[in-house]
């Protein structure tokens, strides 16, 4: 631990988040102490209150409040197009583009069974439900353009491949190695706009 007793377990908590260092997690933990009880309290409900009140969206498996998500129930998306996200940052980072007016799936994690991530740990049934529905035509692949996401994208097509939907992946506008959540919205903009089919057999001619 970092420290003895109930402040030591405080900055350690604050140094297990993501991109928190250890002097990261101490002047967070001081600030706790600096701020009334009433802003300390209002954090820590916060938080139990995600982790209490916050699902996955039945249809597309985003995070909602609700049994289904705000943008499921929009009757004014175009249902004929489901975009394929890694995680629900991905769908925001998209989103917050405002190149893209259909839906989502998102599948919660990427392939990679060297991390013991096969089929069944991503939301893939579901996709393949939901794609063979008469309202889908178009399944756009908008997993990170990484090494991961590449094989992601290639098992999804694959997965697809008896769906009669036509299968896009966004533009190589996107860097090699990048991660949607940080590219900005003109990149996506062009990204989703430049999208290309993508074979949904890998390694026929």
């Amino acid at each position: 631990m970092s420290g003895e007793g109930l402040l030591g377990e405080l900055i350690d908590a604050f140094a297990s988040l993501p991109g928190i260092g250890q002097k990261s997690a101490e002047r967070l933990a001081y600030h706790v102490l600096k701020v009334s009880r009433e802003d300390a309290m209002r954090i820590s409900d916060a938080i139990r209150r995600v982790k209490d009140e916050l699902r996955r969206c039945e249809q597309c498996q985003d995070i909602s409040e609700e049994e289904i998500c705000a943008i499921c129930l929009d009757d004014g998306r175009d249902r004929a197009v489901i975009c394929v996200v890694e995680q629900p940052k991905d769908l925001r980072a998209i989103e917050e583009s405002g190149s893209y007016s259909g839906l989502y799936h998102v599948l919660g994690a990427s392939f990679s069974p060297m991390d013991e991530r096969g089929p069944e740990q991503i939301a893939l049934q579901r996709l393949i439900e939901r794609s063979e529905s008469s309202d889908v035509k178009e399944v756009i692949l908008a997993t990170n353009p990484d090494f991961e996401g590449d094989g992601t994208a290639l098992l999804v097509a694959e997965a697809l491949s008896k769906a009669d939907v036509s299968v896009t992946m966004l533009a190589r506008g996107l860097p090699a190695g990048g991660q949607i959540e940080y590219m900005n919205c003109s990149i996506l903009r062009d990204a989703v706009a430049g999208r290309s089919a993508l074979d949904k057999t890998p390694g026929d001619e």
